[in-house]
């Protein structure tokens, strides 16, 4: 039976972990689901391991096997394997390494980003190593290297180094050819230079010149191109630098021929096209040089951000106090931060007050005050006084870690808007390639004479006008400017494509309480019976309500401390639902709703009014009576944000629908509402209900984002199509959201809108110049403009519009580096 071996040759070994097995009929589950995937053999399921293993036919993906398990009802986790890979250049060179990642055992999706010149691989776990994906790149032709740990500059120095090469070869190159162009261009701007160099040295002379010089440009600065481009060529894989080998090498070796051998070539068609060769180079390591500096301050957001980090601390021990590395501190240190110092790590103020930037987390400008008990983060700015701070978390735990990490997920991603480029790279340096060689087919058979020397000419400009340079640099470029932007105005795009999902959005979806509401509740009224003063009431209500946790009852409690020392209360009974009484310097105190002075037996008509009233401003009113009478009404509400108004307004003239979605009673919500000038309410919903009227919403008005801060928000920020978090809200919140308001404020939500837009505007102005580049000017290569009697396009201009490309690209989107709500 040869059909077998050759069957067992053709197959590769897939092992997988498995994640809810439990008992033997969970392993023959997953051995039948397995082994009925088309080709499948040698499955064996290991309970004791979670493993399952099996041989799968080469061309097979690894995902059926991934699906196969999930279908019988089992799970397959997954987890990101990243390296950072040099010698990447264009939108070909990123399909390319995906490709290669896509092909490994267990592969699921892969994502490379020519930008940052980082790939990630999600795989299932266990079943790639990071050996693995190195191989893999090196494969592609492309160089990996590992992703250093933790908050460092590795990328920038990377990024450092590689313009410093880039600079030193661009000058070696520009050395090198301007006597080549000189001398061979130089007739053509001075009558009578040519015959002048050409009586002193001779023309041969002056061929071989201009040839040692050609040759030092393309064996020195050049060689990038050819040690990159040519092995890609050989594989069957061109990219840029292959379009670049040759071009640049095709003119070199054609004017070599003119030089050495002139007789091997058709009469009247030996031409010297060193000035050609050594210029496509030059030119290009001019566009490469201007590319990755602006490429380095498109990615300055996130090394502002890690340089905002002290490299030490003082760390307070008893009496004494040191200076030892931010990086050696661990939780439960006590700091000492100075004025003017950066906070060295997350912590809680121990003692001592000061004002604190906090800029760079939230956006906001004005210092917050720092006492006792309160949060400070590390890298914020410590302004006026002094004080001591406990550590509370350190490394990659502290909020600035997390926002890098972030910023750099969201700069790695790809949006929805890619994929249409990653199809059209896929084929379009071959593409050009069989361009350039119809090009030359062509003038070789209809061009004048001298036809060879015209074919060649057109066909080089060809290869050089079309490298796919721009269309690489388009999409994560712009994303790596706008999110870097985004999080310098206290926004965190959590992910790429949620740049893209939240210019989609046409409504806008807000919880009330710590989302339009500051979320933490005032006493605003205090209306007394005849017989009863203010700050008598308020010392006895204060009194009870300082024995409740309830947050209308600490804002009552709250407003009596700061009127003065309040007295303690003895007895103290909570009515769920109803109200609170306690025994108060002997007198009887109650507070609670009208129900609870029912069934107390005080009668509350004269207030009834005015509770009405306050309840219909959104306020909630309590009632209070002391010794048996009603004494007064206490009304508790909780502010709206003073910037809410503003940022709906400004959401609003932009197109966006504004909703509500609350578990506030109606007529508080309503209240809200309409000092918002919002129309669409949902009221006393409960954490389902919210994601039910999110899908109401998105059928009536098209893709919706919601905006929330507590743990009963993060289903709705799930189901949402973009999920905003306060950034002052819970970890839990912030976790479920694809966007991050640090500042709470209400104006980061419009920032947010705004820069989605500018970033998905610039991207869309980037791709169509890159297309709209190559469609225009491979025909003026290939000499279109020849046949209405035009010029034809030397590989000089060529490799200059190609080199311009790039630039234009990179420089459009450094534009968004101004972008904001206020521009």
């Amino acid at each position: 039976m040869p059909s077998e071996p050759a069957a067992s040759k053709a197959a590769f070994r897939l092992t997988l972990p498995v994640e809810g097995m439990s008992c033997a009929s969970c392993v023959g589950r997953v051995e039948r689901a397995l082994a009925a995937l088309p080709g499948a053999s040698d499955v064996a399921v290991n309970l004791a391991t979670g493993r399952a293993s099996l041989a799968l036919p080469v061309g097979t993906p690894p995902s059926r096997a991934v699906e196969a398990i999930r279908e019988a009802g089992y799970d397959v986790p997954e987890t990101v394997t990243a390296v950072a890979v040099e010698g990447m250049s264009c939108a070909s060179c990123v399909g390319r390494v995906e490709r290669a990642l896509l092909a490994l055992p267990g592969a699921v999706s892969a994502s490379v980003n020519l930008a940052t010149g980082r790939a990630e691989l999600r795989h299932a776990a266990g079943a790639v190593s990071v050996s693995d994906v190195e191989a893999a790149v090196r494969r592609a032709g492309y160089e990996p290297r590992a992703l250093a740990a933790g908050q460092d500059r590795s990328h920038e120095e990377r990024q450092e180094r590689e313009a410093a090469a880039l600079r030193r070869d661009l000058i070696v190159a520009a050395v090198l050819s301007s006597p080549v162009v000189v001398l061979d261009m130089g007739g053509h701007l001075l009558p009578g230079f040519h015959h002048a160099v050409t009586g002193v040295v001779g023309a041969s002379a002056l061929a071989w010149l201009q040839a040692v010089l050609a040759t030092l440009v393309l064996a020195g600065p050049g060689r990038r191109f050819f040690r990159i481009g040519v092995p890609n060529l050989l594989r069957g894989h061109p990219d840029m630098n292959a379009l670049v080998a040759l071009g640049s090498g095709a003119a070199y070796l054609f004017s070599l021929v003119s030089t050495a051998a002139p007789a091997w070539l058709p009469d009247g068609s030996a031409h010297l096209y060193f000035e050609a060769s050594v210029l496509i180079v030059t030119l290009i390591l001019l566009g490469r040089t201007l590319e990755a500096r602006a490429k380095g301050r498109a990615g300055a957001a996130i090394a502002r951000l890690i340089d905002l980090s002290p490299k030490t601390a003082r760390l307070v021990d008893g009496a004494n106090e040191r200076e030892v590395p931010a990086a050696d501190l661990r939780v439960g240190d006590r700091v000492r931060v100075r004025p003017g110092e950066r906070v060295p790590a997350d912590g809680t103020v121990a003692s001592g007050s000061s004002f604190v930037d906090e800029s760079m987390i939230t956006g906001e400008p004005v210092p917050v005050e720092k006492g006792r008990d309160a949060r400070v983060v590390g890298g914020t700015l410590n302004t006026t006084g002094s004080f001591d701070l406990t550590v509370d978390r350190t490394g990659a735990d502290t909020a600035l870690a997390r926002i890098v990490r972030m910023v750099e997920e969201a700069q790695g991603g790809k949006l929805p808007i890619q994929a249409l480029v990653d199809r059209v790279t896929l084929w379009f340096v071959p593409a050009v390639i069989g361009i350039a060689t119809l090009t030359f087919l062509a003038w070789l058979v209809l061009g004048p004479a001298p036809a060879l020397g015209h074919a060649l000419v057109a066909a080089i400009s060809v290869l050089i006008i079309a490298c796919p340079c721009a269309m690489g640099l388009a999409t994560p470029v712009s994303i790596m400017v706008g999110t870097g932007r985004a999080a310098e105005r206290g926004v965190l795009f959590r992910q790429g494509a949620a740049l893209q999902a939240l210019q989609d959005a046409r409504v806008v979806a807000l919880d009330k309480t710590g989302t339009l509401t500051e979320g933490r509740p005032r006493l605003t009224d205090l209306v007394t019976s005849p017989g009863f003063s203010r700050e008598g009431v308020l010392a006895l209500a204060g009194a009870v309500e300082a024995r409740s946790e309830h947050p209308v009852a600490r804002a009552v409690a709250a407003a009596a401390r700061e009127a003065g020392a309040i007295p303690e209360a003895e007895a103290f009974e909570a009515v769920p639902g109803h109200g609170v009484s306690a025994q108060v310097e002997g007198r009887p105190v109650a507070l609670g709703s009208r129900r609870y002075m029912e069934r107390l037996g005080i009668a509350t008509g004269a207030l009834e009014s005015e509770a009405a009233r306050l309840a219909g401003e959104g306020k909630s009113p309590i009632f209070a009576a002391v010794d048996g009478r009603l004494a007064a009404l206490v009304a508790v509400a909780d502010p709206v944000k003073p910037d809410a108004r503003q940022a709906l307004d400004a959401l609003r003239a932009r197109g966006i629908t504004v909703a509500m979605l609350t578990g506030d009673a109606r007529a508080t919500a309503e209240a809200v509402a309409r000092s918002l000038g919002i129309t669409e309410v949902e009221a006393e919903v409960l954490p389902e209900g919210k994601v039910a009227a999110l899908r109401r919403l998105r059928g009536a008005h098209g893709p919706v984002a919601f905006v929330g801060d507590g743990i009963n928000d993060a289903p709705a920020l799930a189901e949402a199509d973009i999920g905003i978090a306060i950034g002052t809200g819970t970890d839990i919140a912030v976790e479920s959201a694809d966007v991050v308001l640090m500042s709470g404020a209400l104006g980061g939500l419009v920032e947010a809108v705004v820069l989605s837009r500018a970033t998905i505007a610039n991207i869309r102005q980037n791709l169509f110049w890159a297309f709209a580049y190559n469609a225009a000017l491979i025909p003026v290569a290939a000499g279109a403009l020849v046949a209405f009697g035009g010029p034809p396009l030397s590989p000089v201009l060529a490799a200059g519009a190609m080199a311009l490309s790039s630039v234009f690209v990179v420089g459009n989107a450094l534009r968004l580096r101004r972008a904001g709500a206020d521009t």
